[in-house]
């Protein structure tokens, strides 16, 4: 059988002592690829003077540099529809352009237009009050609740609503947890935790943990609204954060009838909700909120309908902006192959200039996401160093509004410049964790299709671990460009640093420190103290991966009886 979604069937540690128990493992890991995928050709061939110059030419200070330029202040933070934006892009444009590929863009430009839509809520003529038995309690924008802005209407209200509390808000029955088995939410609004429950695997948690996922599964349902919540100890709860973020409003494409890529008119309002606002939607509940946040942390499932009634009106503002995704390709030699694609994506848009902190208020986005834009830059100079391009055709995307819900990446495969049947393979790159040296890696998506044999390949061949997913409460499955991919059932993975640091640091204390001081927020600048050799491997290892995907005579595919493939492999 195929790649096991159980944690330790998928970790693979390399001891450099044991020679012949790496070489046994890594044997093992690509038989079980090749079984998957039905290929019956050997392993592509590494260690051959081309592959090496071209491993040779990824720079570390190149890397560095491509950063210093995104991140500088000058640029203001990068936001899509601001000169940041396009001088980030024009950047890239002309680094893709020096490399002598080529255009990949419609009618052979460097550019995809991408249309937005930026929709942000009208704070002072939006509001949520809560209908208790006691009386109604009018609750503070910003300190208790703060909504989501509706990208296809200006004023939309809900008037003394029932609600449900659902859990999680997860219908999983294949998983064994359906927290809307017994509950009725027409005509009501539903109210449920952030995340998913924690025995899951890691991406069918993340996938679950979606707030589109959850939109979806309610609307369904009949309900004509949704609150979230965090839990109290979830370590994604950053309400000052969040909060800021909001304000920012949210952004959709829009289609050639200038139609958005999202919203839904069966839905009335959305809120996030802080602990106040929650605690007073629980008065006279028949369980108590800390029960209730228990039983779903102990994976529950639950349906509990309120004794209070909810209110909700929001009026949103709404305007146009023009954004672009920058497209460049690298031909294929191979006549039979030339017109497949592996593709790489790094978005580099973040959210330009916001709410100050400590006298700051440009967002400049270094680590998030300069970093994984360098990385492609500087993968593609690999693949153009190469004597001979390989036997598929490469495609490199640099994207914009990743930070608002995916949209360049997403418009790109729903608009696709190529037959969207010959996008074969996608990586992504973005924050991959650049504070110490690459020594273990945590390929995402690994063990839903035959990805994972080439990764295991590429990083044996570097000499780097691999190991599952050492943070699944932050569900990064579902939170970068890849998924777009995904989502059209095109194989994808994403590769981020696990936390072996070779020295006495301790890795996760260093993820999870940036994570609560730096990410989304001012403080992720060109003052960090950055591994930009961390940044070459993390490129290496994505060039090899994809140009062994690239070179294999069969297409990759998703493992037998995978979830993401059974759920998108259609698409």
């Amino acid at each position: 059988m195929c790649y096991d979604r159980s944690p330790h069937h998928i970790y693979i540690r390399f001891e450099k002592p044991i020679h012949m128990t790496r070489t046994l493992v890594l044997l093992t890991a690509l038989s079980v690829a090749a079984a998957c995928s039905g290929t019956t050709h050997g392993p592509v061939p590494l260690d051959t003077p081309d592959v090496d110059a071209a491993m040779a030419s990824i720079e570390p200070a190149t890397i560095e540099h491509h950063m210093d330029v995104l991140a500088h202040d000058s640029l203001a933070g990068r936001a899509p529809g601001t000169a940041g934006y396009a001088s980030s892009a024009v950047y890239a444009e002309e680094q893709l352009q020096e490399l002598g590929l080529l255009p990949a863009g419609p009618a052979g430009s460097w550019r995809q237009d991408v249309p937005l839509r930026q929709s942000t809520v009208v704070e002072d003529e939006s509001s949520l009050s809560v209908w208790t038995p006691i009386g109604t309690h009018t609750m503070r924008y910003d300190q208790d609740f703060y909504l989501g802005a509706d990208p296809l209407r200006e004023r939309v209200e809900i008037e003394l609503a029932e609600v449900v509390f659902v859990g999680f808000g997860v219908s999983a029955p294949d998983l064994g947890y359906d927290d809307y088995a017994e509950a009725d939410v027409d005509g009501k609004v539903v109210m449920y935790l952030n995340g998913a429950p924690a025995h899951f695997p890691s991406n069918e948690r993340a996938y679950y943990s979606s707030g589109a996922t959850k939109a979806a599964e309610a609307i369904a349902r009949g309900a004509i609204g949704t609150m979230t919540f965090w839990a109290p100890d979830d370590p994604r709860l950053r309400w000052d954060v969040n909060a800021a973020r909001s304000k920012r409003g949210a952004y959709a494409w829009l289609d050639d009838n200038g139609t958005p890529n999202r919203g839904d008119t069966r839905l009335m309002g959305s809120a996030s909700l802080n602990h106040a606002a929650v605690e007073a939607l629980f008065q006279g509940a028949y369980v108590s909120l800390e029960d209730a946040i228990a039983a779903a942390q102990e994976g529950i499932p639950q349906s509990v309908l309120m004794a209070t009634r909810v209110s909700i009106t929001t009026a949103t503002s709404h305007r146009d902006v023009d954004s672009w995704n920058v497209l460049a390709k690298l031909e294929g030699s191979d006549p039979e192959l030339r017109d497949e694609y592996v593709t790489y994506v790094a978005h580099i848009d973040h959210f330009g200039v916001g709410v100050e902190v400590d006298g700051d208020d440009v967002y400049n986005g270094a680590h998030d996401n300069a970093s994984g834009t360098a990385i492609v830059l500087e993968i593609a100079r690999a693949f153009a160093n190469l004597p001979e391009a390989p036997r598929r055709s490469i495609l490199f995307m640099i994207v914009t509004a990743e930070e608002w819900g995916l949209l360049g990446s997403d418009y790109f495969v729903q608009n696709p410049t190529v037959d969207q049947s010959n996008l074969i393979a996608n990586f992504s790159l973005d924050m991959p964790f650049l504070f110490h040296p690459l020594r273990d890696i945590v390929p995402y998506g690994a063990e839903h299709s035959s990805m994972g044999g080439s990764v295991a390949q590429a990083a044996e061949h570097m000499g780097i671990s691999i190991g599952p997913d050492p943070i699944p409460e932050q569900v990064l499955f579902i939170r970068s460009d890849h998924f777009s991919f995904i989502r059209q059932g095109i194989p994808a993975l994403f590769i981020k640093s696990g936390f072996e640091t070779g020295d006495e640091r301790d890795g996760s204390a260093m993820n999870t420190a940036f994570r609560q001081d730096r990410y989304h927020t001012p403080f992720d600048d060109m003052s960090q103290d950055f591994d930009f050799s961390a940044g070459a491997d993390h490129a290496r290892v994505n060039f090899l991966t994809g140009y062994i995907i690239a070179q294999e005579h069969d297409r990759p595919r998703w493992n037998p009886g995978d979830f993401f493939g059974g759920l998108f492999a259609g698409s």
